[in-house]
């Protein structure tokens, strides 16, 4: 489990830039004056029980994540959000399938992707059922197996719940208390300021020596993680195909760009372990990337490193003379890779050069060329020609809607559907043409066509904070400013951030005493609804005086 990289008090003196460590390197050093589990009493690793409630977790890991939500270095991409957060869906349902993941678990915590921009080889999970994967990872595995193994062993030391094992070492401490000293140890994994202030502390002047999981929790996040990946489609060898990766780092003396090895330093004991539960036949044998894999992983890189001279190297790559001796997903990745560097670059003549040769490319692959027709209709929004990137999304079915095709995890449609279903129809159900039809329809002034699906998709995911912005940009565009000012309103609650949720919903009731007879009173009243919710919400965590000095 691995601290996130984009974290950032602003209301402190804390800097939370560039770290790098474990999460539970806070946890740890907050207990290390602590007696063991079996000496005070408590579950040793494998029991059921925590004394830290679900509940309590689950405000645990909120609070933190209020902080990662105002980093510049949160992203919201639809596109890499997605494709990451499919993986961690299936894993999902097969902890749920296994026994791992209890309703108390899927229904108290939140089970949230957050991506981070940077390009350190990183991933992390925190209380609650958060996880985060910075763009570096991403950009680095080799396929959507080894991803996954990656995402299975954090998903499994939230299931088996690990961090809340280890804070029940320290009774005395209440949750939000520890939350603070969390975010405290986190600043000083590298601001000096921040590590001098948490010294002041005590026990935390030990955490350098608490880096990590202890090896059984750890041990058995490989077990179980592990266990997952076959059911949720994955192939089980991309555990050992990613330790390879996290191995040979390791003999280069990691550079400070695999910080992953120092939260999850790895053992001959883990890696054998690992080996040892691939099939004799298999082990030598290593995944196969997708064509989708590939064009995700390009994307992560190119959005991760905004180096122009490098930018321009990927662009131009798929014009060397090599390029035609390359293996289909090696040819389809660096043609995604060249347009997306190529719009960063704003040469829309090679973008649109590359882009076509990738819809070739991908067009007998459906979840590929669905990828490759939101790439030319992003490329066409950038390139201020609304009109074509309307015309370049994938076509929408003038049918009743259909039930989805069963895609499996590999970007495969599975059963009979594959004759009667044409997927194509079906990405408008998806978030990231959702929000990509929205930005193109407004810049055209036909935003009301969409503004319906979008109160349909916030009905579903209410935390959306992103889908929240761009229907209260869609509603402001139709002149109903009480609807759009909601939409803000909710859009800060989703990412905790109540004090700015409320000021919005006071500015809606403000509009509403100013419209008189003109007021919509089914509106009026759902924003003093909200309004009071949102308040209560808000006096309860300014009530937390550990986390808000």
């Amino acid at each position: 489990m691995i601290l996130p990289n984009f974290m950032q008090k602003t209301r402190t003196a804390y800097v939370f830039k560039a770290l790098t460590a474990s999460v539970l390197v806070a946890f740890q050093c907050l207990t290390v004056v602590a007696p063991t589990a079996h000496a005070a009493g408590l579950p040793t690793l494998g029991d059921g029980a925590s004394s830290l409630t679900t509940g309590e977790e689950r405000r645990l890991g909120d609070s933190i994540a209020k902080e990662l939500y105002r980093d510049p270095d949160y992203l919201d991409d639809p596109v890499l959000q997605e494709y990451v957060e499919g993986i961690w869906l299936h894993l999902q349902d097969a902890a749920r399938k296994n026994g791992e993941l209890s309703q108390e678990l899927e229904e108290r915590f939140a089970w949230t992707l957050v991506l981070g921009k940077d390009r350190q080889v990183n991933a992390f999970a925190l209380p609650g059922g958060y996880m985060g994967v910075y763009l570096g990872l991403i950009s680095v595995v080799s396929s959507g197996d080894e991803l996954a193994s990656v995402i299975a062993h954090e998903t499994s030391h939230i299931t088996q719940r690990h961090i809340a094992r280890m804070l029940a070492q320290q009774g005395k401490q209440t949750p939000l208390m520890l939350a603070s000293m969390l975010l405290g140890a986190l600043a000083a994994t590298r601001s000096p300021d921040a590590a001098m202030a948490i010294m002041m502390g005590g026990p935390a002047a030990m955490m350098q020596s608490q880096l990590n999981f202890s090896r059984a929790m750890e041990s058995e996040a490989d077990r179980m993680g592990y266990s997952l990946m076959a059911p949720a489609g994955f192939a089980p060898q991309g555990f050992v195909s990613m330790f390879g990766k996290l191995q040979q780092a390791s003999r280069l003396n990691d550079n400070g760009s695999w910080p992953y090895l120092r939260s999850h330093p790895l053992t001959t004991q883990r890696i054998a372990d690992m080996d040892s539960r691939v099939p004799p036949g298999k082990r030598a044998v290593d995944p196969v990337p997708t064509l989708e894999h590939v064009m995700m992983a390009a994307r992560a890189r190119v959005i991760s490193n905004a180096g122009v001279d490098v930018r321009r190297q990927w662009a131009a790559l798929p014009r060397s003379g090599s390029f035609a001796g390359l293996s289909q997903p090696e040819q389809v990745g660096q043609l995604y890779a060249a347009t997306l560097s190529a719009m960063y670059l704003r040469d829309w003549a090679l973008a649109r050069e590359m882009v076509q040769r990738l819809l070739t490319a991908t067009a007998g692959n459906a979840q590929a060329s669905i990828q490759a027709k939101w790439l030319n209709a992003e490329l066409e929004f950038r390139a201020d020609n609304a009109q074509a990137a309307l015309a370049a999304l994938p076509l929408q079915s003038s049918n009743a809607p259909q039930a989805a095709p069963k895609v499996n995890a590999r970007g495969n449609i599975e059963g009979p559907s594959l004759a009667t279903i044409n997927v194509v129809e079906q990405a408008a159900a998806r978030r990231p043409e959702l929000l990509l039809r929205a930005d193109i329809l407004l810049k055209l002034g036909q935003a009301a066509s969409v503004a319906s699906p979008l109160q349909t998709w916030v009905t579903d995911h209410p935390r959306d904070g992103g889908a929240w912005q761009m229907l209260a940009r869609v509603w402001r565009s139709q002149g109903q400013e009480m609807r759009a000012l909601r939409a803000e309103a909710e859009a800060q609650v989703a990412h905790y951030d109540y004090a700015a949720a409320v000021d919005r919903f006071k500015a809606a009731q403000d509009l509403t005493r100013k419209a008189g007879a003109k007021v919509d009173y089914f509106e009026a009243s759902i924003v003093d609804t909200r309004l009071r919710a949102v308040q209560e919400l808000l006096r309860e965590q300014l009530a937390d005086k550990s986390i808000n000095k």
